[in-house]
């Protein structure tokens, strides 16, 4: 197995528990220059909310949009988008990445601005 297909086998995994949980899905996918947040329904059908280092409000804020600090200013702000549109309560989907870094970064910020999970 290489490993994206085993990153990839880990995601379907914690996504099936999350289904059965039937809380929102903050999803979270990260690449060598950008990361991503998104937080939808409980069926997957609708996205609520969704920041990324390419809003120009991050883009703005940040000097670099692949590192810790980044990951930080687009865990508040996908936060703040959530609370706005009435969600605080969501299932952490880290899409088979390690809690480590810029994924453990943007979770514990949407933590500290009012998101439960």
């Amino acid at each position: 197995m290489d490993k994206k297909s085993s990153r990839l086998r880990r995601a379907t995994k914690t996504r099936c528990r999350i289904k059965e949980s039937g809380k929102s899905r903050l999803s979270v996918h990260r690449s060598p220059r950008h990361i991503y947040a998104q937080i939808t329904t409980a069926d997957g059908s609708q996205v609520i909310a969704s920041a990324s280092t390419l809003i120009s409000e991050v883009k703005d804020s940040v000097k670099n949009s692949g590192n810790i600090d980044a990951a930080s200013v687009v865990g508040k702000a996908i936060a703040e988008r959530a609370v706005k549109a009435g969600v605080t309560q969501v299932a952490f989907d880290r899409s088979g990445y390690k809690y480590h870094g810029r994924v453990k970064a943007l979770a514990e910020a949407a933590r500290e601005n009012g998101l439960e999970f």
